[in-house]
């Protein structure tokens, strides 16, 4: 699970540390001038080519909506999932696109069937949202929603890996877990997790969209039963877009969220994703951009963004820890990518984040995980050394040096 370091990052066309090489990829957004964004994580905003890409499907979407619904919408989106299951490691068959990873796990939520004394067994580092989704269910039809905590810092994969293991009882029917947790940004070992969950005939549903591009992705080599994603995060592909892979051992009975026209118009054999070709009229441009976001990345290459993104998220980090005198999360070369949290001393998240932004014009979450606080830091191809530099004197002006 070794991930790029500005030592290491060889065969690459630039370091990862050389700022002056990598200051024409700012020109490829748009960021609002004087905002610094370290926040890709939560929203990240698309580079300027998938933007034209997008704009140039809208209109021809609305120069002639009849034309482009029923001649050409089913072939154009069909190649965008082949393209994009290449992308991830699945085939086309087995991957439906929605419209991010909430939608996707709350599909799966309507489509595992639970009963009274069930259990659904998610970590104690789950997102917030996904955590509700599955109280629901549980609430529901009787299940219980059980939490496993994990070892942090990690030190070893199979501690990991038996701190949800043990957690299996008969009556485990699903085990969700991040692929890179949202709160604490660790890279979990999701393919021995899921090999664990099937020694135990327990299904396996993994949350992966920060994993996308941050991440080289095998889907099908997971053997999970589902995994979701979104595309807007970094993939940088436009807001509303995202997959649901379901694998072929639970695809008879599967069903769609919502139910519109579905199918093709062709009549061809159907297939459960067909479903998801006709939600309901709608701008499907998002979607249809995907591939250039891949085209984009892939032409970096996509391992220099995921080195040069991991330098500075990393860089970030250690000015922060330096300022307050915490430790690490762990080894960060080992469990974190592109996304890396550097922990603050205890207090307020929003009203913190927002003196940030007020301070500086500065983008950043603050994230609060139990009882501890953090600052997670994100970097994409815009960002550079002055904007992590800013970060961590920004801190510094605001008085969150000390540690109690």
């Amino acid at each position: 699970m070794e991930h790029y370091s500005a030592s290491e990052a060889s065969g690459l066309p630039w370091r990862a540390d050389d700022e002056s090489a990598w200051e024409p990829w700012s020109a490829q957004w748009a960021i609002e001038p004087g905002v610094t964004y370290l926040n890709h994580g939560s929203f990240g905003p698309p580079p300027l080519v998938v933007r034209a890409a997008r704009r140039a499907w809208i209109d021809r979407l609305d120069a002639d909506p009849m034309d482009f619904f029923v001649r050409h919408q089913e072939q154009a989106l069909s190649e965008v999932a082949a393209r994009l299951a290449a992308f991830v490691g699945a085939t086309a068959a087995d991957l439906a696109l929605v419209e991010n990873a909430t939608f996707g796990m709350n599909t799966v939520a309507a489509n595992v069937s639970l009963t009274a004394g069930d259990e659904v067994l998610l970590t104690d580092h789950e997102y917030g949202a996904v955590r509700r989704i599955w109280q629901r269910a549980c609430d529901r039809s009787g299940a219980k929603l059980r939490i496993a905590t994990l070892p942090f810092p990690p030190q070893s994969t199979e501690e990991v890996v038996a701190a949800i293991a043990d957690q299996f009882g008969p009556r485990t029917r699903l085990v969700v877990v991040s692929h890179i947790t949202s709160p604490t940004a660790l890279i979990l070992p999701v393919q021995e997790i899921c090999a664990a969950a099937r020694d135990a005939n327990v299904a396996t549903c993994v949350d992966g969209p920060h994993a996308l591009a941050m991440l080289p992705l095998d889907v099908a080599a997971l053997d999970c039963d589902y995994y979701t994603a979104s595309c807007h995060k970094w993939l940088s592909a436009t807001f509303g877009t995202g997959f649901l892979y379901v694998h072929p051992r639970r695809q008879a009975d599967f069903q769609p969220l919502n139910l519109s026209w579905g199918r093709t118009q062709e009549n061809r054999p159907t297939a459960w994703q067909e479903e998801y070709l006709w939600p309901g009229t709608r701008d499907m441009s998002g979607f249809l951009s995907v591939p250039a976001a891949i085209d984009f990345l892939q032409a970096a290459p996509i391992e220099a963004f995921r080195a040069r993104g991991h330098f500075l998220a990393k860089l970030g980090a250690e000015m922060i820890n330096a300022l307050t005198g915490y430790e690490p999360v762990g080894d960060v070369d080992r469990w974190y990518g592109t996304m890396v949290p550097a922990e603050l001393p205890p207090g307020e998240t929003l009203p913190f984040r927002d003196a940030i932004w007020r301070h500086a014009k500065l983008h950043v979450p603050i994230i609060a995980w139990g009882d501890r606080r953090f600052v997670r830091i994100s970097c994409h191809l815009y960002n550079s050394r002055r904007d992590v530099e800013l970060l961590a004197k920004t801190i510094a002006e605001l008085g969150m040096v000390t540690r109690s």
